[in-house]
């Protein structure tokens, strides 16, 4: 089933309402609305994400793919107990600081990528490494983010670690963690029959910037991201 307008009218009205009892009573509703639609595009992209790394698991259900509607309140009870903002994340194992593909979407944004949302410090220091010794790996994946759909999160530390470095060769070491993202204009193609497609085509086109972020990962030691 494809996404409708419907599908981001349930996901405002049910952070509004912001009730359990609410939410119980319309569950056919989030299941038809966001989640069928949400596993039919992690089924989509599955053969995409074959291509670029056999070993990411692409599993079609709520707490694996595709992410929970509500939030975890003990971490902020003053905060509402449902989002209207949705995700897949596409990754190897979760909880292992890997990096993963992403696709998001909520009433006012519609956006994907891949990286981190917060890259383990460890993983960070290896992917500087790389970036300054001017591994291969990097070069791919710098070209491959110069295709001018993606734009690097802008999260820079205040002040220059590298100072001795050129201007233009500084953003990627200096950022604090390291996520590149697609922001499309307008929500329109959530609801086109082509916005797989269109998911898949840039996953691929950024399959080296992947591999960079792996390779950085691989070299970061694991005993201290355990920690």
């Amino acid at each position: 089933m494809p996404f409708s307008e419907d599908t981001l009218d349930f996901l405002a009205l049910n952070r509004v309402m912001n009730s359990r009892e609410w939410f119980r009573e319309h569950r056919a509703e989030y299941e038809k609305l966001v989640v069928e639609p949400l596993a039919e595009l992690v089924e989509d992209l599955a053969p995409a994400m074959a291509e670029i790394d056999p070993a990411i698991v692409c599993l079609p259900r709520v707490g694996k793919s595709i992410s929970r509607i509500w939030r975890d309140t003990r971490r902020g009870p003053e905060l509402p107990i449902y989002r209207d903002v949705m995700w897949i994340t596409l990754l190897r194992e979760k909880y292992a600081g890997l990096p993963s593909y992403w696709f998001e979407f909520s009433p006012r944004a519609l956006r994907w990528g891949c990286g981190w949302y917060q890259t383990p410090p460890e993983v960070m220091g290896a992917a500087r490494e790389l970036i300054l010794s001017g591994d291969r790996h990097w070069l791919r994946a710098r070209e491959a983010a110069g295709n001018g759909r993606f734009v690097l999160e802008n999260e820079l530390y205040k002040r220059t670690r590298h100072p001795d470095s050129p201007a233009e060769e500084r953003m990627w070491p200096d950022q604090k963690s390291l996520c590149l993202t697609h922001n499309e204009e307008g929500i329109s193609l959530l609801y086109s029959p082509e916005l797989a497609e269109r998911v898949a085509e840039d996953f691929r086109a950024v399959a080296p910037v992947y591999d960079f972020f792996m390779r950085a990962w691989e070299r970061a030691p694991k005993e201290a991201m355990r920690r």
